[in-house]
């Protein structure tokens, strides 16, 4: 394989994108994006019927462009004559984009709740929201369901 000093820099400038697209913002019932401080949510009270464990999963359209990337680039320094490279490229890209799909999704992943409130004002509600080292829920807690338009949460 051929790494040239411009597939190397390219590789070197992809990283940063790959690293900041694995730092997803938390979605726990007590963490807040700078943008939701200060908005006014609508609350409504009621008490846990059910929680149920489940898997968040990642994102993976970070992985994906970054793996084809690298991988088109890899596979063009592969064989030699432009037919060679071109389908080295190819190969390499699909083969780069599955692989970046498969690691972003994986990094991604957190485990979840799928918290099922009755509301006291009548009707239930389910929320799944990310498991929070700081709130600990069970079954027949009374809760807050606070809501703002974009995002429902469960909290205490």
């Amino acid at each position: 394989m051929k790494i040239t000093f411009k597939s190397s820099l390219l590789l070197a400038a992809a990283c940063p994108f790959l690293f900041a697209s694995c730092a997803t913002p938390s979605n726990t019932g007590d963490t807040y994006s700078k943008y939701e401080a200060g908005r006014a949510q609508s609350v409504k009270e009621g008490r846990i019927t059910s929680i149920q464990n489940v898997k968040i999963e990642g994102g993976t359209t970070a992985g994906t462009l970054i793996g084809a990337g690298a991988g088109a680039v890899a596979g063009h320094n592969i064989g030699s004559g432009s037919t060679a490279n071109t389908l080295g490229a190819i190969g390499g890209g699909l083969l780069g984009s599955a692989i970046g799909s498969n690691v972003q999704q994986r990094a991604g992943s957190k485990a979840g709740l799928n918290i099922v409130v009755k509301l006291d004002d009548g009707g239930s509600i389910s929320v799944v929201q990310e498991v929070s080292q700081h709130e600990h829920f069970r079954v027949g807690d009374r809760v807050k369901v606070l809501s703002n338009g974009n995002k429902t949460r469960v909290s205490r």
